[in-house]
């Protein structure tokens, strides 16, 4: 297990692309950390950063201590599975897998040894004479993971590399991913541009945009506490509905629907007269009907999606589009018009043009 710590890193391109600004993260030794965010936020870049593959333009890496900046791949003990699996296409899946183990030149009992270990681990032991042509895209993808676990490395890097598989694989490869984890102890940075990934698999995420870290923290501390309206929107699925407007007379007001900021910010809602606020809540955060200490807002259906254990409901609120999440015994009746209640404790509130949350 490493101990990693990024401070101050930048990527700038020889184009003059400024593509990671001022990252600082300590990772502790055995931890899951995910990176997050939109493609082209600069989350696989840092990853490349840190195993080697890309220059570090500004800034300092360190492993266990030690400044690692001029280290190559190799020396700094790290383990990457790509994206698009990497695999040798004229070896089985034995020697795909004992690969990195015969090049350091380790005996052949003690290769053996350990990709049979390897292949109960991932389901793969019924493979391991097929080339990877015969296997499906999930199987491939353990063989990816499974080369490199077997090298015992200190670090392991994931760059999605669950993006190629249907939606029961990547369910199965995640839980996989995360015992695999527990077995082996080690420091691990998983790269996704899927929020569910990173809720599911981290114990701290990192959401980036542009470049920048917008928040770190866990998946209850980014979901339960963002910090902006980028996070708040990013994280939760459905994402979180937001309503903008100027506050007049310690009001927010959409047509008939009106909030009272008295009720969520007390006296403090003084201070926000004339300036333009955002009004969140999450799909779920909401209930039918009318009920105390909570805003009533009267919508409109627009149309219903049955999940199974839940309906999302779009709504029209005076103009403004929302999406509920309801039970599915609860579900409205398209084009309906509807009352629900969102708690004065469910509600989110950020600054308009800062985009922070108050």
């Amino acid at each position: 297990m490493a101990h990693l710590s990024l401070v101050g890193i930048n990527k700038i391109y020889p184009n003059g692309f400024h593509a990671v600004h001022d990252f600082n993260l300590e990772i502790d030794r055995g931890e899951f950390i995910v990176f997050v965010g939109p493609s082209g936020c600069g989350k696989s870049t840092t990853l490349r950063m840190i195993a080697g593959l890309e220059n570090i333009s500004k800034g300092d890496f360190f492993i266990n201590g030690k400044r690692a900046n001029e280290m190559g791949p190799r020396e700094r003990g790290v383990a990457m599975v790509f994206q698009s699996y990497a695999l040798y296409p004229q070896m089985t899946v034995y020697d795909n897998l004992a690969f990195g183990l015969t090049l350091q030149g380790v005996d052949e009992d003690v290769i053996d040894e350990k990709v049979q270990r390897a292949a109960k681990i991932l389901g793969l032991t019924d493979y391991l004479d097929r080339m990877p042509r015969a296997l499906s895209g999930g199987q491939r993808q353990r063989v990816a993971v499974g080369r490199a676990i077997i090298r015992k490395v200190e670090v392991f890097l994931m760059d999605e590399p669950l993006s190629n598989l249907d939606a029961k694989q990547r369910v199965t490869m995640r839980s996989e991913i995360t015992q695999i984890h527990r077995e082996t102890g080690a420091t691990t940075i998983y790269v996704t541009h899927d929020q569910t990934e990173a809720m599911t698999m981290a114990d701290r995420i990192v959401v980036m945009k542009d470049g920048y870290i917008q928040q770190i923290g866990t998946p209850r501390e980014l979901y339960f506490d963002p910090v902006n309206v980028f996070v708040a929107g990013f994280i939760g699925e459905p994402p979180m509905n937001f309503l903008k407007d100027v506050v007049k007379d310690g009001t927010l007001t959409f047509g008939e629907v009106v909030f009272d900021l008295k009720e969520k910010l007390g006296n403090d809602a003084a201070k926000y007269e004339g300036k333009e606020l955002v009004f969140g809540f999450r799909p779920e955060g909401i209930v039918l009907g009318e009920r105390e200490k909570a805003y009533r807002v009267p919508a409109s259906v627009e149309l219903t999606e049955m999940l199974g254990d839940n309906t999302n409901v779009y709504v029209d609120i005076a103009d403004k589009k929302a999406i509920l999440k309801v039970d599915p015994h609860d579900t409205p009746e398209i084009d309906s018009d509807i009352v629900f209640s969102i708690p004065f404790e469910n509600v989110y509130l950020f600054d308009g043009e800062t985009e922070r949350r108050i």
